[in-house]
C-alpha cells in the first residue's frame, strides 16, 4: 500500500500540483475569457477535502506541493489549508511547499505563508509598463503586484517571476524585465504560450514566440551558459555569466520535455490530469466524497489514473495550426 507511484514508462511521481479555486481577480488574456461563468461552489473540493487528498499524495511519496489556481490566495479561508500542510514539512515527507500566484494578495499573506513553511513562490508578471499590464491582465493593476513583490522578498520568500513570452507584447521588454529581475536577485522564467481555453478572443498562434528565439535575443547580449540543474518542474534553466542570475525557459512547444515528466495535476474539482497536453482525466472527487474515513479507494483511483499517464503531450505548432489545442481554460486546470 506504501509503495510509490511510478507511471507506465518508469517515472516517479514525486510533484503534485493542486489548483485550489477556478477563480481569480485578473483576467489574462491567454488564461480565460474576461467575462467567466465560474464554478458552483458545491463542485469545489472543500479545504478539508483538499488536505485529505494532498496528504494522501504525501503519503504516497510526493514530495513537492506546489498550490495554483486561478489564484490560489483569492480562496476564502485559504491560509488553513497551508498551515495544515505544514506538519508533513515538519515530519519531513513533504520536502516543499510552495505556490504559483499573479501577487496581487501577497502584501497581505506573504508574512503568513513563510511562516506556514513556504519558502519560495513563483509571481506571473508579463510586463513592467503599467498600461500594457492593465490590457493584459484586463483587471489588474501592476502597482499591487509590485508591492506583492516587496512583500514576498521583505517576508523571507525567495521570488521567481515567471513571464509568458508573447509575440508583439513583451518582445521589447526582455532587456528591462532581465535588468530588473537581477536587480532585485529574482530569478526569471520565460514560458511559451500554450494553446488552452476558448481561442475565439485571441490568437495563440500570433502570440506564440519561440522560446529559441529569446535564448537567441540573450546570446547577442549575454555570455549564456546551460545548466544542468532542474527544479522538479519543466523548466530548463541557462546562467548569464554577466550578471550571473539564473533564466528559465519552459518550452513545451518548441522543446517536448516530457521524457522527464515527474508531475500530475489535480484540479480544483478534484479530477487528475495524468498530463496538461492530453484530455485524459480520472476522478478523484468520488471515491474521496463516497468514503470519508477509508483513503483505500482513494489511493486505488490514484493509482489506476497514474497507470495511465501518457508518454508526451500533443501540443504542437510547427504546421502553423494549433494541434493539440485543449478546450479547457488554465484557470480550471491550474497554471
Amino acid at each position: 500500500m506504501n509503495a510509490p507511484l511510478i507511471d507506465p514508462f518508469a517515472r516517479a511521481i514525486t510533484y503534485l500540483r493542486v489548483s485550489v479555486t477556478d477563480r481569480c481577480d485578473f483576467r489574462c488574456v491567454y488564461c480565460m475569457s474576461e467575462n467567466m461563468t465560474f464554478l458552483p461552489k458545491k463542485e469545489l473540493l472543500t479545504l478539508e477535502e483538499l488536505d485529505r487528498l494532498c496528504s494522501t499524495f504525501v503519503g504516497l511519496g510526493v514530495q513537492k506541493l506546489r498550490i495554483t489556481g486561478g489564484e490560489p490566495l483569492v480562496r476564502k479561508g485559504i491560509m488553513t489549508f497551508f498551515d495544515s500542510m505544514t506538519r508533513h514539512l515538519d515530519a519531513g515527507t513533504l520536502k516543499e511547499l510552495t505556490l504559483t500566484t499573479n501577487g496581487s494578495q501577497l502584501e497581505r499573506f506573504a508574512g503568513d505563508l513563510y511562516a506556514a513553511g513556504v519558502r519560495r513562490v513563483n509571481i506571473s508578471l508579463d510586463t513592467l509598463d503599467d498600461a500594457k499590464f492593465a490590457d493584459i491582465t484586463r483587471w489588474g493593476r501592476l502597482s499591487q503586484v509590485l508591492r506583492g513583490v516587496d512583500a514576498a522578498q521583505k517576508a523571507g520568500l525567495r521570488v521567481k517571476i515567471n513571464a509568458v513570452a508573447l509575440k508583439g507584447f513583451n518582445e521589447d521588454e526582455l532587456p528591462a524585465l532581465t535588468r530588473w529581475c537581477a536587480e532585485r536577485d529574482m530569478d526569471l522564467t520565460w514560458i511559451e504560450v500554450m494553446p488552452m481555453g476558448d481561442l475565439g478572443n485571441e490568437d495563440r498562434l500570433g502570440q506564440y514566440w519561440s522560446l529559441k528565439d529569446v535564448r537567441a535575443r540573450y546570446a547577442e547580449e549575454y555570455t549564456v551558459t546551460d545548466l544542468a540543474e532542474r527544479s522538479g518542474g519543466p523548466a530548463r534553466y541557462v546562467r548569464l555569466e554577466e550578471t550571473g542570475q539564473k533564466i528559465g525557459f519552459i518550452t513545451p512547444l518548441s522543446h517536448n520535455f516530457c521524457e522527464s515528466c515527474n508531475r500530475v495535476r489535480i484540479t480544483c474539482t478534484g479530477e487528475i490530469y495524468m498530463c496538461l497536453g492530453q484530455e485524459d482525466v480520472a476522478d478523484l472527487r468520488a471515491p474521496l466524497r463516497a468514503h470519508p474515513t477509508d483513503d483505500a479507494p482513494l489511493e486505488a483511483a490514484i493509482r489506476a489514473a497514474i497507470d495511465r499517464k501518457p508518454k508526451g503531450h500533443d501540443f504542437d505548432y510547427s504546421r502553423q495550426q494549433l494541434d493539440g489545442q485543449m478546450p479547457r481554460h488554465m484557470s480550471h486546470t491550474g497554471g
